[in-house]
């Protein structure tokens, strides 16, 4: 016959259920935030570029111009605004709907200058509403962009998402090269 040896428990402490409880609590909430962030990106990317923008254009404080280019001020600037004929010194960082970055001012060593004239058109008009010291956040329409055109590591028919601070801008030196009309 075999015997059963008895092991006392100890009782729990005082405290420590409703501990467990809170980082089981924890732990879900932690576990939900990651399955609706991972699950967000996958919406974004499966919407196409126009659903996209038309549900970015509903949230508080997205301006949608005539062209559909989409902004929202997130540090409003002071004083006038650059032209088509300025070079504006930013700081950027370019991402698709994803999250993905493909391109950054810090991945190029700094703020950047950038002639206003000589970028896609959505990204020429989105300078051209910023004052300096301003910062605002960018939705570029294909349209406005690459369009249906791959770009390096940017797919065809992509909106573009663009953070953009406008350090300032000066007007354009006469023959800058790589510009349009600009002596080489």
């Amino acid at each position: 016959m075999s015997e059963v040896t008895a092991v006392p428990l100890r009782p729990i402490k005082k405290g420590v259920l409703p501990m467990l409880w809170v980082g089981i609590a924890i732990t879900l909430l932690l576990a939900l935030a990651a399955a609706w962030t991972s699950t967000s990106k996958a919406v974004a990317m499966a919407q196409t570029p126009a659903d996209f923008l038309a549900e970015n254009g509903k949230r508080s404080g997205v301006v949608t111009t005539a062209s559909g280019l989409q902004y929202e001020v997130l540090k409003p600037g002071k004083g006038p605004k650059p032209t088509a004929g300025d070079v504006a010194l930013i700081t950027y960082d370019g991402k698709l709907v994803s999250g993905e970055t493909f391109d950054s001012s810090a991945k190029n060593g700094g703020p950047v200058p950038m002639p206003v004239s000589g970028v896609i058109p959505g990204f020429s008009e989105a300078l051209q509403l910023m004052q300096a010291d301003g910062k605002y956040r960018f939705w570029i329409p294909p349209a406005l962009g690459y369009g249906d055109r791959a770009a390096g590591p940017i797919p065809a028919n992509s909106v573009l998402v663009f953070d953009v601070g406008l350090i300032g801008f000066q007007p354009m030196p006469a023959g800058m090269p790589g510009m349009p009309g600009a002596g080489m």
